[in-house]
Order: C-alpha cells, then structure tokens, then sequence
C-alpha cells in the first residue's frame, strides 16, 4: 500500500481543488491497477506513476520527492499559504468557527457553590474553565446554556443560619457559645450585623428553630447575591440559575425516588433507602434517605440530573471540584438507571490553585486582609490578568498563581505579552492611518510580497487555529487556545522585531499591513473565546 504524506486540512483550507480531485482519481485508479496485478507492484513504482500523474495548473506545489518505500512528501509554495490570509479577514469573527455540533443541545454547569460563604480561588478557576467551555462549544454550533446550581437546601444551610444567629445574639448577649463547627469567617459577623440592622432584636424573641431558618434564608440570599456580582465583574453570565430547594418543593425529588423504588432500583434496608449503584458500576450502594428520614444530597442529585435530560439537553457537562472525583460512578449510575447513557454525561474536575505572592504561599484564610476570595483577587490583578492565568495549564493540573506577576506590564506576564499584540497593531494601523493608508484589502502585488521565512510562518500558525479550536471543543480543553495564542503572539514578536510594517515601499506596507491584522482579529476571537478583553491601547 502507498502512504502519502501530505496534510489534507492544508489542501482544504487553500482550497486546492486541482489537486484533491486528481488525487483521488490517481488513487482509485491506482488500486485498481494494484488489484489486478495481484498487489505485486513495488510501492515506489506506485508513487511514481502518482507524482508523474498530478495535476497543479496553479502551480502550488514547490516539489515532490519520494521518501522511502511508498512514501510522498508534498512542498508548497510561500505563495500557497497567501490565500490563508483572505479567509481570516473575509470570516472575520467568525474565523475558527465551525459546525461541529450540529445544534446539539448541551448545558454546561459550573461554579455551583453553596451559598455559605463567598466564592474563592479555586471557584475562579472552575468558573473561567465553564464559562470558556461553553463559549468554545457555542462558537463550534453547540447549542449551550450554562447553569449555575444553587444547593440551598439541607445540612450547610441550616448551619449557615445557625451560624448567622448566633452571631447575632453575640450583638445582644455578652457570652455566647460558638461551635467549632460553624463558618467562622468574618463574613457571618456581617451577615449578622445586617440581620440586626434589618430587624433589631426581634429574633430573640422568636424560637430558635424560626430564628435560624430565617437566617439560613437570610443569608444565603445575601451571599448567592454576592456571588452573581463577583461572577458578573468576573464575565460570567449564567443562562439559568437553578435551586435545589426548588427541585423540593416541586416534588421532583420524591417523585424520582418512588419511581425508582417501583422498579427496584432503590430499596429500604435498616430503615434507610438505599439507590443500587453498585448494580451500575459503582463500588457500593448508596443512601438516598437516611433512616432519620432525611435525604441526603445524592438523592437530590439525582432528580437535579434526571430534570436535565427531562428538559432537552443532549448532553450535560458538569464542573467540579477535583475533590469530588469520587462522586462521578454514583451520578453516572443515576444517569444510566434513568436510561440514559453514559456519554452523554460529561464531568470536568479541576485541580487546586496555590496562591502566591512573589513566589511565596500566600495564606488560605478567609480572614481579613489575606487574598483568598476571588473578588480579591479580581480587586488587585484584574478579571482578564485572572481569567488568563488560570488557563494557562490544563484544569486537570494543579496551578500556581502569583498576584505579582499577573499585575506586571512585562513579557512575563502571559496575559501581558498576548494582549500586547493586539494594541500594538492597533497602534500600528493608527500610524498607518496617519500617512493616509486607510484602506487595508487584499492586494495581489502587495500580498505576494510576503515571502521572508517570519510572514510564511506567521501564516502557517494562523492557519492551524481553526483545528486549534475544534479540538478545544471536542476534548473541553481552553488551555489549548491560550497555548497557541501565546504562540502566535511569540511569532509576532519575534517577527516585529526584525522587520518593519510600515516600510518605504508602498505594496509591501500594503502586505505587511493585511498581515499583521490577520494577527489581529486572531487574537482578538481567541481572546473572545477565553473571555479576556482584546484592548486597543496599553
């Protein structure tokens, strides 16, 4: 059998249709003739007659050469990566797009913290993972909503509110007992002293048991109201936030149990209710109503998983805590028992972050004055600096973040050095525009003036971002844009620095010009895609 090496996607992109058909004919024909003669044909005869037989009236093709025993490389032309260039500013925003998902439905879920304390380091990262995820996959032809669950339900609410009430009564009472089990940030000191505000001391003149769902409630909508705002100045927007208590209240969940106990999938044993996951790959069976009557929050997350195929998704993405790991046979055998299967369930685990401060740990505290929360370190490095950094590595690699280097203006600073592209060229085309240069198109004297080594590789990367982000959709994986973009942004650099733009010649000026905004609107759409900013001036 004859192995040609060439690049089918290159072909495609250049829209080499002079050769892609003539190959193919020599193809078939080829094996054909193989067949008849009893695959006794030496390879390297074949890949003569191919190389004899090809058709290029455009003259893309620089050479050919047999490599070894059946093997073809094919040599381009620098002026068959031109057309590359075209493509770009002609798709515009739309350059890298593509249909891949055919308008299937997905919902991608992240963050979903509970609404007891405020969102911290590793939040960040989970939200930057999801909110990318789904932007990648929407630009891809998904059709994605993303969701926010809201666990306002069960044993962490209520000891929120237990929390928040006893802090209260310290405002009142001079010696209160404060369990160690209870969150003890300065945070619950607010919400009490907002409780007081609200209502003076009417709760104490309440039960105990009023008193702290009050301030269960209380305080969670205080917190999940604090959290919308730090994810809006963060650029996440959720399509839907979903309560768990609402999965309660309208029955869901006892709906989904009694079904499952009908059909022997959930049964009772010491007064207990136990799901059969064991029956679905999981290790063990699990609780889902302990013998108190309580249920625990897998049964939730059961009837949660159900409503979601219930409501038209093909497929659902979860984002989780690394921690949480141990959680997918259970969910996963809840999904299946549902009948549906596995794959179309999807979960992201993302790893710890280690904050630093010059190199050295910073303290994870939720004291005062140390950055842990995520609105902090928004405060003092900037969402696009943040969102950037934690997506540097894949989310399955533990990160270290330091505040100070995401605060530098320098090379060092990723964030710095790929957005630096972007206003640099929006600089140069200003001082373009001042020498009356406006009008940036395709030119054919001037594009074929782009022939050092630096422009051919600048449009070679560029013409592998396409594939760059199908696969970051298809394996859910935004480093690989934030990758190529420091890549690119590398090349640019490297190129900047040796040759002019804006040069004495007016058709090379001209082609020059049209590349570097080629660059331009690259980064601009990566950077779209990770949810950075893409600034005009720096």
């Amino acid at each position: 059998m004859v192995r040609v090496i060439c690049h089918r996607r290159i072909f495609r992109r250049l829209k080499l249709k002079s050769l892609m058909p003539s190959l193919t004919v020599i193809f078939q024909q080829t094996f054909q003739w193989l067949w008849h003669q009893s695959r006794r044909c030496p390879p390297r005869k074949i890949a003569e007659a191919i190389i004899k037989n090809i058709n290029d009236p455009d003259g893309m093709l620089d050479k050919t050469e047999i490599a070894g025993p059946g093997f073809i490389n094919f040599f381009l032309n620098k002026h068959s990566w031109h057309p590359v260039l075209r493509e770009i500013h002609e798709q515009d925003a739309l350059y890298g797009a593509s249909d891949i998902g055919k308008g299937k439905k997905i919902q991608v879920e992240f963050v979903s913290a509970n609404p007891t304390g405020p969102l911290h380091v590793g939040h960040g990262r989970g939200a930057a993972v999801g909110d990318s995820v789904a932007n990648i996959l929407l630009f891809c032809g998904y059709n994605v909503e993303k969701e926010y669950y809201i666990n306002d339900s069960g044993r962490q609410i209520n000891t929120l509110g237990r929390s928040v009430f006893l802090r209260y009564k310290e405002l009142f009472e001079a010696d209160v007992q404060f369990p160690e089990d209870c969150y003890q940030g300065d945070y619950v000191r607010d919400l009490a002293g907002k409780a007081r505000d609200d209502n003076e001391d009417k709760l104490l003149s309440i039960s105990e048991e009023k008193a702290i769902s009050y301030c269960a409630r209380f305080a969670a909508k205080d917190i999940l109201s604090e959290i919308k705002e730090d994810l809006k100045s963060f650029g996440v927007v959720f399509d839907n936030w979903y309560s768990e208590q609402g999965l309660y209240d309208s029955g869901k969940v006892d709906k989904i149990i009694n079904d499952f106990r009908e059909q022997n999938i959930i049964f009772e044993d010491d007064g207990a209710l136990w799901f059969r996951t064991k029956d679905f790959g999981d290790e063990k069976n699990r609780v889902v109503v302990r013998s108190n009557g309580l249920t625990t929050y897998f049964a939730s997350d059961i009837a949660y998983h159900q409503d979601k195929f219930d409501r038209g998704f093909e497929r659902v993405i979860d984002v989780w805590g690394a921690d949480h790991h141990g959680y997918i046979p259970r969910v996963s055998a809840a999904i299946e028992a549902s009948g549906h299967t596995r794959d179309k369930f999807d979960v992201i685990l993302i790893q710890l972050v280690n904050l630093l401060r010059e190199g050295e740990p910073v303290a994870m505290s939720t004291r005062a004055g140390e950055f842990v929360t995520l609105k902090d370190v928004i405060n003092e490095v900037g969402s696009d600096a943040a969102r950037f950094i934690f997506l540097t590595r894949h989310y399955e690699s533990a990160l270290d973040f330091d505040l100070e280097l995401a605060k530098k203006k320098t090379n060092d600073n990723p964030v710095y050095y790929v957005q630096y592209v972007h206003a640099r060229i929006s600089s140069i085309v200003r001082k373009a525009q001042e020498r009356g240069i406006s009008d940036i198109v395709w030119n054919d004297a001037a594009i074929s003036g782009l022939a050092e080594p630096e422009e051919i590789q600048l449009i070679k990367i560029m013409a592998r971002y396409p594939e760059i982000v199908r696969c970051s959709a298809e394996y859910m994986e935004p480093h690989r844009i934030t990758y190529y973009l420091m890549n690119l942004a590398a090349a640019f650099h490297a190129y900047y620095n040796k040759h002019r733009v804006l040069t004495d010649e007016t058709e090379l000026t001209l082609g020059r010009l049209y590349l570097v905004l080629a660059i331009k609107k690259i980064i601009r759409n990566g950077l779209s895609l990770l949810g950075v900013s893409a600034p005009e001036k720096m």
